[in-house]
């Protein structure tokens, strides 16, 4: 996964496949220090593969795993605090001159992660998600990353799936899609009976209040435009 380079081509999005970690196939992933249900361990290697050391973490909800991950790899944690009528990019848990801090903010994050829907929101509405990435991509720096995570569902009749309107607000928005990476939330079993002709017609399905339980979350990954970037597409 490369880092700082957008895709170069963002009509055709590469897909990674998170399996669960062999050392926590016997464990719970979705614990307290689960992050929207990413566990530390994969938290940490989006982290690392998506910024440099020295590199600014914004983190919309301020969570202590991301904060954890960021500082082990010599990242710099931040949040997003109200100022005004704005708001503001602010460093955490860090001691340094207040000249080296507004250097760090003030030429944007080198990632900003959002859990999806945002709180207070049920689900994802295509304007209100256009103008919160418009927002989201001003606060990157030119070739910074956005990872957006959010549960997998099968979309309402008659309406689109939430990783579509996601993906459509973030072009809308100025964003180009660099990635999606579905997590898995539970280890793959060693034989599915579903796909046995033998055996598929008498498996029953795991379902959960009528609808299939979700085995995966959806990371999607955008990353802003560098200058080299704006200035041809201008």
């Amino acid at each position: 996964m490369p880092q700082h380079t957008p895709d170069p081509s963002p009509e055709r999005p590469r897909v990674g496949l998170f399996l669960v970690p062999a050392h926590r196939r016997r464990a719970p992933l979705a614990d307290a220090d689960a992050w929207h249900g990413l566990d530390p361990h994969r938290l940490a290697w989006l982290i690392r593969h998506y910024t440099r050391a020295g590199d600014v973490v914004l983190d919309l909800d301020a969570h202590p795993a991301v904060a954890r991950a960021a500082r082990y790899l010599h990242r710099y944690p931040a949040v997003l605090v109200p100022d005004g009528a704005t708001s503001r990019v602010r460093l955490t848990g860090i001691r340094a001159r207040p000249a080296h801090i507004r250097r760090l903010t003030d030429s944007g994050v080198s990632l900003l992660l959002a859990g999806l829907p945002r709180p207070g929101a049920d689900r994802i509405s295509l304007r209100a998600m256009t103008d919160a990435m418009s927002q989201w991509r001003r606060l990157l720096h030119p070739g910074g990353f956005l990872l957006a995570v959010l549960p997998a569902r099968t979309p309402e009749p008659g309406r689109i799936s939430q990783r579509s309107a996601v993906v459509t607000a973030a072009r809308a928005a100025g964003l180009r899609y660099h990635q999606h990476i579905p997590v898995l939330a539970v280890p793959l079993p060693d034989a599915e009976p579903r796909t046995d002709a033998a055996t598929a017609a008498s498996t029953r399905p795991a379902l959960l209040d009528g609808r299939h339980v979700p085995i995966h979350i959806d990371v999607l990954a955008f990353g802003s435009t560098t200058t080299d970037q704006e200035a041809a597409d201008a």
